[in-house]
């Protein structure tokens, strides 16, 4: 019977009994990925405009059960589907307007940063504390997306999706360093305690100091959190100033706005003066600072009278200074400046925007992207000049810092409008290039974290919205709709002392690179003793 039984199953060609064990290895083996992929979704669906800023956390502890454990490579094809899964839908919208080369080029880069953290957090994912290691690990990685390629692009920092959660008071203690560590630590440490319990619940034992540190990495960042608040403070140090933020609108949506320069101008002119005539009939606040937004006046006022004299009247009818957001061709360079307008002297003061924008105000390799696409040259004709101080108008005795649009995603820009004298932060933009898109919302989340990270009230003037006044604490006071004319006036403190994350500058984040320096080491030496060990035996 035996043999007779071996034999008929030996002459079935199709075993009932293999084909679905198969299958479902086949899906076991995909499981990784697909999980990789959608745990980086949950990372970008915490950013806003949502305010789930708590998916963060289940996000890398869904990411760190993906890594744990597996060899470089995998880890590295791992963490590029995380990066994937986060940046592609978060990205979107620098495809807006020009299709979807440029966005997914972006997105592929940068999810190259994204895969080696992968990679190095599954080395790291065998030592005590991994946690901690690996956590350290993904701050490293943003450091370095913050830097290169191009000087960097940090859009989607841990820490920029934040601004709602109850890790935000961390800003104010290290920067986004701190405050990014602190929720990925959250995520990893709570998957370790899950992990643990599942294996106690397998095998009756209790690993306590893996316990322990799985525990603590959950617990130390949610009171180091509350601990924090002690440094948000919102009173005033140095008086209060009304402000009035100015957003006039443009013509229309998309790229092609930059052909109604002129429009652009009068609408913010003419909002100004509609404010001015409130302030007349006392429906409105006398402001005594007024912020425009950036390319408010893509018309050179220094060479064009007419744009000069528009400029002047508005400032005359508001009777306060204004900061005028203005494209300038000055000794041969074109810069992106803010220009400080007295209502009786006429532009006394200027700032240049800094950090320009890779292949938005710059296009970096021009021959070789000409050569790929003839279209993207054209749309950058020619390149704009860095500025080289950090600035700060005096405005009605107020020291007003600086910092134009895309400067706000960089830390040291906007540290040092503040260590050179700035008592609140404005931060002109234009956002109109990106339509509808969820760009103005990531933007106004990120100036929300600069207000609580530097204790600064925050005013962010906006071409076509959203538009804001945030206090120090980060709550924002009043704010726009999209695409409308609209002015916002209120009263903000003026402040002058530093939070320690202004005073530490770069060290945390130095720290924490060292940290995930010492982890990745220890990792390699571990698994070279290993390996020698092995050949021994």
């Amino acid at each position: 019977m035996t043999v007779t039984a071996t034999s008929v199953g030996e002459s079935d060609p199709m075993p009932p009994q293999t084909a679905p064990p198969a299958r479902g290895r086949r899906l076991v083996r995909l499981l990784p990925a697909a999980a990789a992929a959608l745990s980086g979704l949950l990372l970008y669906v915490s950013f806003p405009p949502r305010t789930l800023w708590w998916l963060a956390v289940p996000a890398f502890a869904v990411f760190g059960w993906v890594l744990r454990g597996r060899s470089w490579k995998a880890a590295l094809g791992l963490g590029y589907l995380f990066g994937l899964g986060f940046l592609l839908p978060l990205l979107v919208w620098t495809g807006v307007e020009v299709g979807p080369g440029p966005w997914i080029a972006l997105v592929v880069i940068e999810a190259v940063f994204v895969a080696l953290v992968g990679a190095g957090v599954a080395a790291v994912s065998k030592l005590p504390g991994w946690p901690v290691w690996a956590a350290a690990l993904w701050i490293a990685g943003e450091a370095a997306r913050a830097r290169v390629p191009f000087s960097g692009f940090p859009w989607g920092k841990v820490a920029f999706g934040q601004a709602d959660g109850v890790f935000l008071p961390l800003a104010a203690l290290g920067g986004t360093p701190v405050l990014g560590f602190a929720v990925v630590l959250c995520g990893f440490g709570l998957y370790e305690i899950v992990r643990l319990s599942l294996r106690a619940r397998r095998t009756g034992t209790v690993r306590r100091v893996a316990a322990v540190v799985g525990v603590l990495s959950v617990v130390v960042p949610l009171v180091a959190a509350f601990a924090a608040r002690s440094l948000v403070d919102d009173k005033a140090e140095a008086g209060t100033v009304t402000v009035a933020v100015i957003q006039g609108n443009v013509p229309r949506l998309g790229l092609d706005f930059n052909s109604q320069r002129r429009a652009v101008l009068d609408y913010h002119a003419r909002e100004t003066e509609r404010l001015a005539a409130d302030v007349a009939a006392g429906k409105a606040e006398q402001p005594d600072i007024v912020l425009w937004p950036e390319n408010s006046s893509d018309i050179d006022p220094f060479t064009n009278p007419d744009a000069r004299a528009v400029i002047d009247r508005a400032a005359k009818a508001i009777d306060a200074p204004v900061s005028v957001g203005g494209v300038v061709d000055r000794d041969g360079e074109l810069l992106n400046e803010q220009i400080l307008w007295d209502p009786a002297k006429g532009p006394v003061d200027t700032y240049d925007k800094r950090q320009i924008q890779p292949f938005g105000e710059y296009l970096p390799l021009r021959p070789l992207v000409g050569a790929v696409n003839e279209n993207w040259t054209s749309m950058v004709r020619r390149d704009f000049s860095r500025g080289g101080e950090p600035g700060v108008f005096t405005m009605n005795g107020a020291g007003v810092g600086l910092v134009t649009c895309y400067e706000a995603a960089f830390d040291w820009a906007v540290r040092d409008t503040v260590t050179a004298g700035a008592q609140l932060i404005s931060v002109p933009s234009n956002n109109a290039t990106f339509g509808r898109s969820e760009m103005t919302y990531q933007q106004l989340a990120m100036s929300r974290v600069r207000a609580v990270e530097h204790s600064r009230a925050v005013t962010v003037p906006v071409t076509s919205g959203v538009s804001a006044i945030i206090m120090p604490d980060g709550e924002i006071t009043q704010r726009t709709g999209m695409f409308v004319a609209d002015s916002l006036v209120g009263e903000v403190p003026l402040r002058t002392s530093q939070t320690p994350a202004t005073r530490l500058g770069i060290l945390p984040e130095i720290a924490l690179v060292l940290v995930a320096a010492g982890g990745l080491g220890w990792a390699v030496a571990a698994g070279v003793r290993g390996r020698r060990a092995g050949d021994v035996r």
